[in-house]
């Protein structure tokens, strides 16, 4: 186990202990001297870090590995990172230490997923579904992967948690609204992200596949659909498959949020707005636990919503409340 974690850091603070080398670059002082420009992280965060005049061990180190840092946990523009001393390879540790799991049982997790996917009473999209989830390999990928690489469900299982909220969201929009077709909200729902499995790395933490990086998983997400129904006799009917198609495409809603289109039908509008919600209350909720945790009531402004957001203590705390009648500059960013 770690002596040390992301989260628990201090300016002042001496580091010895292991991180997951999340990227590593090459950088020059304007001195032209070389320096390195890393990211390491844990199960509880990310650290930026700054290595001057590296060895050549260090320089080597490949980035997605695990390194044994020794430093002191400094501010540049007032942000923390750890000024390291001695970089090494490590080869000896506890996969647990780096990648935060799901609190919850895998098992029950999938049993919830199955009980949704047999909502969908359409043959033709229950077809689909077991298609693309009927892949024992591809499944249980799909019941580890991470959510995203950071903001929301950024730990093993989060996928699979994600798209279990989200269809749930969709669910009852579907009730909500007149000439909604529910069954097929509630397929892509289930269907749209399946594409960060071919997405995303989570050896040591979470980063990029070549092809997440070039493609993303909007795309990737609606090619296992095509895939899958392309493995299908008789084919599913094409509209069925172009609406669904649409649905998976447009999620992320607008254009430079990762859209090829902005969604142009009532079910995918509704996963847009059910996925956005989901990704945003579970990214709030980790800042804010963040916060909490570190006895603050407030996080700072560098983060997702670009503001700083109120974390409440328990009710069990009984802590002063920090005088915030400055809070409406403080939300200025």
């Amino acid at each position: 186990m770690k002596s040390q974690y992301v989260r628990e850091l201090a300016e002042g603070m001496r580091v010895d202990t292991h991180f997951a080398l999340v990227s590593k670059e090459i950088r020059s002082t304007r001195a032209g001297e070389a320096f390195l420009s890393l990211e390491l992280g844990d199960r509880t965060g990310r650290i930026a870090a700054v290595c001057f005049r590296p060895t050549s061990e260090a320089t080597a180190v490949p980035s997605g590995g695990v390194v044994g840092v020794c430093g002191t946990v400094t501010t540049y523009r007032g942000r923390k990172r750890i000024s390291v001393e001695h970089l090494t390879p490590v080869s000896a540790y506890d996969p647990a230490d780096l990648l935060e799991s799901s609190r919850r049982e895998i098992d029950e997790v999938v049993a919830e997923f199955k009980g949704v996917a047999s909502t969908v009473s359409d043959r033709e999209l229950r077809r689909v579904l077991k298609a693309v989830f009927g892949d024992s390999d591809f499944f249980g990928r799909f019941a580890t992967c991470p959510g995203a690489r950071t903001y929301h469900h950024a730990h093993l299982g989060g996928l699979i948690e994600h798209t279990l909220a989200v269809a749930g969201l969709c669910r009852t929009l579907g009730t909500m609204y007149q000439g909604v077709d529910t069954d097929l909200l509630v397929t892509a729902a289930l269907l749209h992200d399946v594409g960060k499995v071919d997405e995303l790395t989570y050896d040591t933490a979470v980063g990029y596949t070549d092809e997440g990086r070039l493609l993303g998983h909007v795309v990737l997400s609606e090619r296992r659909l095509r895939e899958a129904a392309a493995s299908l006799s008789p084919a599913p009917p094409p509209d069925l498959l172009t609406r669904m198609s649409h649905a998976v495409l447009s999620h992320h809603g607008e254009l430079e949020w990762g859209s090829p289109k902005r969604p142009s039908t009532i079910e995918a509008l509704l996963l847009h707005h059910a996925d956005n919600l989901d990704a945003k209350a579970d990214g709030f909720l980790s800042l804010t636990g963040g916060a909490s945790r570190a006895e603050e009531r407030w996080t700072d402004s560098a983060n997702l919503f670009r503001r700083p957001l109120y974390a409440p203590a328990p009710l069990d705390d009984e802590r002063p409340v920090p005088d915030v009648e400055d809070a409406r500059h403080l939300v200025r960013v």
